[in-house]
């Protein structure tokens, strides 16, 4: 069963690119490619610069930080779930209202657990555990909308389903704040491009890999009587159903949902 620890309680979930050859005018060759190697430079510099700025805007860029909320987040788990962190990722969550949550994502034998950490802080705010022998379907795709949809996003993503028996209610679907919906999906981090360290832990493909392995492990170590064995891999379209979507346009643009430096202001 999926649960959700908050603070130090557990709360279960319920289930249910000019072509030079065609010119007439020699050039010397070392006047040709001087335009080509500034423009290189400063395409060059543009992208470290972009890459500086965000990593002096996001709190889980600074030295040290990612490292300590795992450690914090292996210790919590250790303690409570007995359980051992066999690895931890940087993703963002992606809910049902097209909100980016910014999380610590863990894997062990037994469990995926979904951490919600404070960098500012340096603290755990909430985890949610979802067993891994109750994880059903693991659909990767392209993200989709309504056809009339305003709020919409490029890119492709994982959800993981973890209930095929119970469909979300109309009250779940429509709440913004609702945490009872059996799936998550998650997309890469903004920091993945930034550096070493973070192509190796944000990289969806590559989490995704890990987590089919551990699901199919888990499913043949215990399986869970009068449900159908192991996890169906899909890749198809992941719908969000947003038609408006004006809380999400402002969140997004805005990166509410991630713990950021905003000038004078505390997140």
């Amino acid at each position: 069963m999926a649960q959700t620890v908050k603070g130090e309680d557990l709360r279960p979930v319920e289930l249910g690119d000019q072509d030079l050859s065609t010119t007439e005018v020699k050039l010397d060759p070392q006047s040709t490619q001087e335009p080509m190697e500034k423009g290189q430079l400063q395409n060059a510099e543009s992208v470290s610069s972009n890459q500086n700025f965000l990593l002096r805007k996001f709190f889980v860029a600074r030295p040290g930080a990612f490292d300590q909320a795992t450690e914090d987040l292996k210790n919590q788990v250790v303690t409570k779930e007995k359980e051992t962190v066999n690895s931890a990722w940087l993703l963002v969550e992606v809910d049902h209202w097209n909100n980016e949550k910014e999380r610590v994502v863990l894997l062990t034998e037994k469990s995926l657990f979904i951490c919600k950490y404070d960098f500012i802080m340096l603290c755990c705010q909430q985890i949610q555990k979802v067993p891994l022998n109750f994880i059903d379907r693991i659909c990767t795709g392209p993200f989709s909308f309504p056809p009339k949809s305003l709020d919409k996003r490029e890119g492709e993503g994982l959800r993981i389903y973890w209930d095929k028996l119970r469909e979300p209610s109309f009250l779940s679907r429509w709440n913004p704040l609702s945490g009872d919906l059996p799936y998550t999906t998650f997309t890469e981090h903004p920091l993945k491009n930034c550096s070493e360290q973070f192509s190796n832990i944000c990289l969806l493909s590559s989490f995704n890999n890990h987590l089919v392995d551990a699901v199919q492990a888990a499913h043949k170590a215990d399986p869970v009587p009068g449900r159908a064995n192991g996890a169906l891999i899909l890749n198809q379209p992941l719908l969000i159903e947003t038609y408006v979507g004006v809380l999400s346009f402002i969140g997004n643009r805005n990166k509410l949902g991630y713990s950021l430096a905003r000038g004078s202001v505390g997140f």
